[in-house]
């Protein structure tokens, strides 16, 4: 008979606390983790567990993106929910983003300077992130473009990097329109889109 301790079943994947504590993880620790992880994002080095959308903020992001494929030009793709690396060790998820056609398709993240869009679809959970530490962060990382989607009712609040510079030196995104009913813009190409469209 033995009795040594009982070994118990191996459980999800979960980040190293010693790592996590000292804010050690960079974006090409994300290229490694198992299958069996949650979605991820990276902050400053601390892997942190992305909550699960709700099904208001799923249907959004879905119709945008069959809006957006149906209207870019050839030199533009859409993705959604795929890792944009950000600096060395921070790394997000944008639920849309529209990135460059020249980009290889085998690749599973991507570096900021591929994307020309990053889309963000609010939720109770993430209002502080979406509408505060995202922008800012793909804003410094160069990202030129950023689009806020508030829920409830549907409001799109589209922006660009402008030449205003936060207390840190990185450049900010400027306004360019926000709208309920259309939104009109001339770039990153020419759109027209009815907020009634992408909304569920």
């Amino acid at each position: 008979m033995n009795a040594g301790p009982a070994s118990a079943p191996p459980g999800l994947w979960q980040p190293d606390l010693m790592r996590q504590q000292q804010a050690d993880y960079t974006v090409a620790d994300l290229l490694d983790l198992p299958d069996d992880a949650p979605r991820v994002e990276l902050v400053d080095g601390v892997i942190q567990v992305t909550p699960s959308p709700t099904l208001g903020h799923q249907d959004i992001s879905l119709l945008l993106a069959h809006w957006l494929l149906q209207h870019v030009p050839a030199d533009l793709r859409v993705v959604q929910a795929i890792g944009v690396g950000l600096s060395s060790n921070t790394s997000r998820q944008p639920d849309v983003l529209l990135r460059r056609a020249s980009v290889a398709s085998t690749r599973s993240k991507l570096r900021a300077e591929d994307v020309v869009l990053a889309v963000e679809i609010v939720s109770p959970g993430t209002r502080r992130i979406d509408r505060f530490a995202k922008p800012g962060e793909y804003a410094a990382a160069g990202i030129p473009y950023y689009w806020r989607i508030e829920q409830d009712p549907v409001h799109v609040y589209a922006y660009r990097i402008g030449d205003r510079v936060g207390p840190g030196g990185e450049r900010q995104y400027e306004l360019i329109t926000d709208g309920a009913d259309v939104i009109e813009l001339g770039e990153p190409f020419d759109i027209k889109l009815p907020i009634a469209e992408i909304t569920p």
